[in-house]
C-alpha cells in the first residue's frame, strides 16, 4: 500500500474518535512527507532537532511540527521559532529554556510534561510527585512564554497488554487529578499523548488524545536515504 493509502486507513480509524494523528516522519525523505501532506496530513513528529529544522525549511508552512523525542536544552533555540508542540518536557530546567527562547521569538510555545509510566530504566520522564512539585513551584509560576497543554507518556515495550493498559490508565487518572488541581479553568489543558503503532488502540481506549504512528504509515525507515536527500538540497 502507498503512504497515502496507509494514511487514509489510520486517519479514518483514529480521527473518528476525535484523536489527533501525528505522522512520525523521522528519517523519512522530503518526498515521503510531501506524499503524506498531499494526502491531507498536517501534523508531523520528529525526534531530532537538526532534522526537523532542515525539513521545516523545505516543506509547506502550514505543517504543524511536533518535537516528540528527548530534547536537550542547548537545542531549544533552533526550533523555538516554529515548533507547534514539544512533547517530551521532563525537567524544570528544560521548561525554563523553552520559555526563554519562546520570549526571544515573541511566542508562547505549547508543551506536554513527559511522565514516567514504563517499567523500564531507559525511558525519560518525571515521576508523579515531580510533576506536582514542578507545578507548585515559584519557578514555574514565573514562566510566561510556555503553556502546559497536557501530559505525555510512553508505555513499557512489552506484549503484555494488561501492563500497557494499566500504565496508560494510570496516566489518565493522574491527568484528571492534575486537571482539577492546577488547570481547572484552562480549556487548553486537554492533551494526553500516548500510543504508537504497536499500542495506539489501547492508548485511545485509555484516553489518549494524540497517537504517534510512523513506520506503519511510511514504511521501514532508511536513515541514509534522508541524509542523502538533505545533502542534495
Amino acid at each position: 500500500m502507498s503512504i497515502a493509502d496507509n494514511l487514509k486507513k489510520y486517519k479514518s480509524e483514529v480521527e473518528s474518535d476525535g484523536v489527533k494523528l501525528i505522522a512520525v516522519s523521522k528519517t523519512q525523505p522530503i518526498e515521503s512527507i510531501l506524499e503524506a501532506y498531499h494526502a491531507g496530513q498536517r501534523i508531523f513528529g520528529e525526534n531530532h532537532v537538526q532534522e526537523m529544522v532542515d525539513k521545516e525549511a523545505q516543506l509547506p508552512k502550514d505543517i504543524e511540527w511536533h518535537l516528540i523525542g528527548h530534547l536537550q536544552t542547548n537545542k531549544v533555540k533552533y526550533i523555538a521559532p516554529f515548533v507547534k508542540l514539544i512533547h517530551g518536557v521532563d525537567s524544570l530546567k528544560l521548561l525554563q529554556e523553552i520559555d526563554k527562547q519562546a520570549a526571544k521569538n515573541k511566542r508562547v510555545i505549547d508543551c506536554l510534561l513527559q511522565v514516567y509510566i514504563a517499567d523500564e530504566d531507559t525511558k525519560f520522564g518525571l515521576g508523579f510527585d515531580e510533576v506536582i512539585e514542578l507545578l507548585r513551584s515559584d519557578e514555574y509560576a514565573a514562566l510566561k512564554n510556555i503553556r502546559i497543554v497536557g501530559l505525555m507518556g510512553i508505555a513499557t515495550n512489552t506484549r503484555n497488554e494488561k501492563q500497557i493498559t494499566f500504565e496508560f490508565n494510570e496516566l489518565k487518572v493522574f491527568f484528571d487529578g492534575i486537571k482539577v488541581s492546577f488547570f481547572r479553568r484552562e480549556d487548553s489543558f486537554k492533551e494526553i499523548s500516548t500510543g504508537m503503532s504497536a499500542d495506539y488502540k489501547i492508548a485511545i481506549e485509555e484516553g489518549s488524545t494524540m497517537v504517534r504512528i510512523g513506520s506503519s504509515i511510511f514504511g521501514k525507515r532508511i536513515i541514509k536515504h534522508f541524509k542523502n536527500n538533505v545533502s542534495a538540497n
